[in-house]
């Protein structure tokens, strides 16, 4: 009777730990060399939702992550303080596992989902290119004054010519699988432009027309026609926000005029006004030729004031006391500090760049 209510207890555990498994939504298992995190940060990420969890490796390298909640479609696992990671496709049911290096996240191979399986595949036949490609970027990441810099010039000459070279392997690829889902991902991670979505859009227009409904091919439509908005020769987007004297600024209150935007931050030290040659620029060319605004990410109006309070310029400036300065990053798709944006006397944008040279050149064109 006690061997029979073992046997009965034995096949209840068993159904118990079954069950457990089968509401496992996603189950990942990861065994890395050079793996020193003892604790990774897992972010499972949807359109309509995010979960961030801890998972802590049970020998150096070693580690399981299971998630109960389904409707999930990526996880990110970080790694080395954060600064490395690990991007995986996930599948309803698919048990997903990880191998490799984690000196060198690009060649860790994720089975377990056709997409893994197929990024992971391609991956594999340019594994050397992707190895060259991280030892260049530990060589240049060093350089952290002028004469390392200068030491490392070479290195950044090959890094050049090797990033090149994975994205001629990467379009090939692209065009051979039009069919993949793991072709979208590919554009996305290596063409994916915020400011020039040309050769997006050329490869977007290769994919078969079944992979529309993909939602990576959907986020890049998106990024597209939000990158169309400010392309050289569009309209600029109209807009109307306050200054930091509450004074109401739309595009027709720089009308018949060459209009030269500005977005800038505090903290960006790159994003002075002697930096971009602005001063320069606003002696030279008076209000009735050019206006100047800028869009300071700065919510504190006095902070913004000091800012420029220094220089001797025109500005109309706008401050983000009242998420002026983030609306207008949204409405001209700014993706990084400093952006300029030359406009001409009929709105349309001229000129997008952060560089002031560019801008005095193309001024004297136009103007001069």
């Amino acid at each position: 009777m006690i061997k029979k209510e073992y046997f009965l207890f034995l096949f209840s555990l068993l159904c118990l730990f079954s069950s457990c498994g089968e509401k496992a939504a996603y189950r990942i298992e990861g065994k890395l060399t050079n793996l020193e995190d003892e604790t990774l940060y897992a972010v499972f990420e949807s359109p309509e939702k995010k979960l961030v969890d801890t998972v802590q490796c049970k020998k150096p390298g070693m580690f399981e992550i299971l998630q109960t909640e389904p409707g999930f479609q990526t996880l990110t696992l970080f790694y080395h303080k954060k600064q490395s990671w690990i991007t995986i496709y996930l599948e309803p049911k698919a048990n997903i596992s990880l191998s490799g290096d984690a000196f060198y996240p690009q060649l860790i191979q994720v089975k377990g989902s056709r997409i893994n399986d197929k990024l992971t595949d391609f991956k594999k036949g340019i594994a050397a290119l992707l190895r060259e490609q991280v030892t260049l970027e530990n060589q240049v990441d060093k350089a952290d004054d002028d004469a390392a810099i200068k030491g490392e010039s070479d290195a950044l000459g090959k890094l050049r010519n090797v990033n090149y070279m994975i994205e001629e392997q990467v379009y090939a690829y692209i065009k051979k699988n039009p069919k993949e889902e793991a072709s979208a991902i590919l554009i996305r991670n290596y063409f994916a432009d915020a400011d020039d979505p040309r050769k997006m859009d050329e490869l977007l227009a290769v994919l078969d027309p079944k992979l529309n409904d993909f939602y990576v091919v959907e986020d890049l439509k998106q990024l597209s026609e939000k990158a169309q908005r400010t392309v050289v020769g569009a309209i600029a987007p109209e807009f109307k926000i306050k200054d930091i004297e509450g004074n109401v600024l739309t595009r027709d209150s720089f009308a018949n005029r060459f209009l030269l935007m500005a977005f800038t931050a505090p903290w960006c030290d790159i994003c002075q006004s002697e930096e971009i040659l602005l001063n320069e620029i606003s002696k030279k060319y008076t209000g009735d030729k050019l206006d100047l605004l800028m869009i300071i990410l700065e919510e504190d109006i006095e902070g913004a004031k000091n800012f420029v309070k220094r220089d001797s310029l025109r500005w109309n400036l706008v401050a983000d006391n009242e998420g002026e300065a983030t609306s207008m990053i949204e409405l001209y798709n700014v993706s990084a500090l400093p952006r300029c944006f030359l406009i001409d006397r009929e709105r349309k944008i001229v000129l997008k760049t952060e560089n002031g040279l560019e801008i005095k050149q193309k001024l004297e064109a136009l103007i001069d």
